[in-house]
């Protein structure tokens, strides 16, 4: 969440408010029916809710594991800084600048929240086999030794043959988030909320929904 409150619950009983800088990190596994919606009171005075969510795809062998949840707080989620003070993370999955983040995932993941002041530029490490990519939240980044710019809501996607990347602000403040992951190099099959490896487990999925077996949110 960035701004505003969300209000959450799922089929297996958890339930809770978002709020800006939380992060709740489900792996739905054989699977769980899951709501969300702006909170009530913050209906009620009204606002502007901006949050993002990103589907992570799990290996075939961990598809029916069971439904595991991790809401974080913000005070929880571990803050790195670059040793001139012009580069925070708010390390959300995986590691950067030496720390490790509070959530657990099923394959290693780089889920990273950068703020850059103007003229800010860090090299990092990241694991050859990653692909991994940056998304400005706002202003513009900049990109490659053309110093090429990214503006917000735009997307690059790093080569996937080198071990460190870059980034770099102009002179505005930059909001980026770096993602990256191990390719599974698997089938992928999917239909609405469902993400499978073939299509007669996707089947399967729609007819388990459909009969009840993923459960229900009672209100």
């Amino acid at each position: 969440m960035l701004e505003g409150e969300f209000g959450h619950k799922d089929s297996a009983g958890h339930s809770g408010t978002l709020c800006p800088d939380d992060v709740q990190w489900m792996t739905a596994g054989a699977s769980v029916v899951h709501s969300e919606m702006p909170a009530e009171e913050f209906t009620r005075r009204g606002g502007r809710v901006h949050g993002l969510q990103l589907w992570v795809n799990l290996p075939q062998r961990d598809k029916m594991i069971a439904p595991h949840y991790q809401e974080i707080p913000s005070a929880r989620i571990p803050v790195a800084e670059s040793e001139d003070g012009k580069v925070n993370v708010r390390v959300i999955a995986g590691e950067a600048l030496g720390v490790k983040a509070a959530i657990e995932t099923r394959t290693p993941i780089l889920y990273q929240h950068f703020s850059l002041k103007p003229g800010a530029k860090i090299e990092l490490a990241v694991p050859r086999d990653f692909r991994v990519f940056e998304y400005p939240l706002s202003g513009t980044a900049l990109y490659g030794p053309q110093s090429r710019p990214v503006r917000a809501q735009q997307m690059v996607i790093f080569r996937d043959d080198s071990d460190t990347i870059s980034l770099a602000a102009g002179d505005e403040p930059v909001e980026l988030l770096l993602i990256g992951g191990m390719p599974l190099k698997e089938p992928v099959v999917r239909y609405g909320p469902f993400v499978m490896n073939t299509e007669d487990e996707i089947r399967q999925a729609v007819i388990d929904y459909q009969a009840g077996h993923m459960g229900a949110i009672t209100h």
